[in-house]
Order: C-alpha cells, then sequence, then structure tokens
C-alpha cells in the first residue's frame, strides 16, 4: 500500500495548540503529511501559543492580519492556498483542522474533486463541518485516549482520597453535603 500525501491545513484561530502532535500523530494514520500549514494572525495571544509548535513540527506560518474586525482573514488564506494545493495535483487528501462551520464549503469542494477530506476540531465543532468530512475526529477525543497509565493511576489514587475524606468526615460526624437527603 502506497503512502497517501496529505495537507494538513489548520485554523489557528479556532483550534488550541495542545492538540498538535495528536493531530499530526492522528493523520500519519492516513498517510504522510505532505504539506503542514497553520493559519492566523500571530499578533493574537490565541495564535501566538501556537509559535512555540512551528519548529518543533515543521510547521509552516501563514501569517495573515486580521484587517477588519470581526472578519477573518486567514479563513481566505486557508481556502487560496487549499484550492491552489488541490490545483497542484501534489496530494491525495487533506485534513483541515477548525472548529467551526467557515470550511464546509471548501470540504465539499475539495471531495468533488476527489479528495479525501479529515476533518478535525474541538467539541464545539458544527455539525455541518462534521458531515461534510469523509472521517471528523473530536480533539477532546484524541486527548483522553492519549493519557497515559500513570494518569490513569492518578485518577484512581484522586477517589481513593475523595472516598477516604468522605469517609474520614462521616466518621467523625462532620456533614459532607455529599450523598445526604
Amino acid at each position: 500500500m502506497d503512502d497517501k500525501k496529505i495537507a494538513v491545513l489548520i485554523d489557528a484561530e479556532n483550534v488550541s495548540g495542545k492538540y498538535i502532535k495528536l493531530i499530526l500523530d492522528e493523520v500519519s494514520n492516513y498517510g504522510s503529511a505532505t504539506y503542514k500549514r497553520l493559519y492566523g494572525d500571530f499578533q493574537t495571544p490565541s495564535v501566538r501559543a501556537w509559535m512555540k509548535n512551528l519548529r518543533d513540527y515543521a510547521i509552516t506560518p501563514v501569517f495573515q492580519y486580521n484587517y477588519t474586525q470581526g472578519k477573518n482573514a486567514s479563513d481566505s488564506a486557508l481556502l487560496i492556498d487549499a484550492m491552489d494545493i488541490l490545483y497542484s495535483g501534489n496530494v491525495d487528501g487533506f485534513c483541515i483542522v477548525t472548529s467551526d462551520s467557515d470550511f464546509t464549503k471548501l470540504v465539499l469542494r475539495l471531495r468533488e474533486s476527489g479528495m479525501t477530506v479529515i476533518g478535525m476540531g474541538e467539541n464545539k465543532t458544527p455539525a455541518p463541518f462534521r458531515k461534510a468530512c469523509d472521517i471528523f475526529t473530536v480533539l477532546e477525543l484524541l486527548l483522553e485516549g492519549s493519557m497515559s497509565e500513570n494518569d490513569a493511576v492518578a485518577r484512581s489514587q484522586i477517589e481513593e482520597a475523595v472516598v477516604k475524606i468522605i469517609t474520614e468526615n462521616q466518621n467523625d460526624d462532620r456533614v459532607t453535603g455529599l450523598g445526604e437527603v
């Protein structure tokens, strides 16, 4: 089976940078990320937080000023690049990472051209975008799935500690406010 070439285009203004490793790991299940681009106005704090990931993951930043309040100029840059990449004939599919529905029409257009489209976004991603993609992955679920055994042990230790505190309080006739009517 030959490796599919996938363009990964990330809307940094609508997805947190904490997911970048999970995004690229998930894309590797479908092929190789041949384009890795991040779109946003890097003057805004949420997009600036992505900066540390650019070098570590070899991502090309596409800086776009938001010329008008309330308008997202980086969306236009992502759309233009997606169409340029489509017409280059250099990829087999796209991964569009966003948590809004602005790219639903783009996804439909890419699929009309025979491209596989993987969508990724946070829980808040609207249904139209999710349904337009061939595959849609909720980033929070990837984050939960990446928790190590140490994290599971930590949770069980916390649960044990909470139960112990409640039990001790009840044994000392202190009101816990939990489970009482």
